[in-house]
């Protein structure tokens, strides 16, 4: 549906939406942004947050990547982001975190997408309790490995979670509902 400078601006767009979102959560830690494409870390540097040059192909290996690079650091608790949440505020990362409140460690919180099938954020203590597993049905993907880690599992229904634009019916729905977000202006 988009040309390639569309997409591009669409994913800039979104990308410094999540980072804004990420830096006003209270109770949110560092914001790090993975990708191998040196324009994404230009954004996330610009937008704020800091950016981890990706060295392996593809989503999951990336976010392992990352995991370990931030485990080295000493983080103990990992937020797992995609960039393509069109209605994502402050206040939907603030529901994620809370839903940990209470669960004793290990722990796994996710938020699914609108269709109950996918992972939209992943919440995980310690970052290393589980392998990332995004792709399609990830929401089962997670919980049964959540299930064979012995983690304490809980499920997240927040609104500015749940749209994501995986689909051109996904980008038509997000164009519809949040028109700020997805039109240059």
């Amino acid at each position: 549906m988009l040309d390639a400078e569309e997409r591009r601006e669409l994913v800039i767009r979104l990308l410094q939406q999540t980072i804004a979102a990420a830096l006003a959560t209270p109770g949110a830690g560092r914001v790090v942004v993975v990708s191998p494409d040196p324009e994404a870390l230009a954004v996330a540097a610009a937008a704020g947050a800091e950016g981890l040059r990706q060295t392996s192909a593809g989503l999951n290996p990336g976010l392992v990547e990352a995991r370990d690079a931030l485990a080295a650091d000493g983080v103990g608790r990992l937020v797992i982001l995609p960039g393509d949440l069109p209605a994502l505020s402050a206040n939907g990362l603030a529901a994620l975190l809370r839903a940990a409140d209470g669960l004793s460690t290990p722990l796994v919180v996710l938020a699914t997408d609108r269709h109950g099938r996918g992972t939209n954020s992943l919440l995980l203590e310690p970052a290393d309790i589980i392998e990332p597993d995004f792709g399609g049905d990830s929401r089962f993907a997670h919980a049964r490995l959540a299930a064979a880690a012995g983690a304490a599992y809980r499920e997240v229904a927040d609104d500015t979670l749940a749209l994501d634009i995986d689909t051109p019916d996904d980008l038509l729905l997000a164009e519809a509902l949040h028109p700020e977000v997805l039109r240059a202006g």
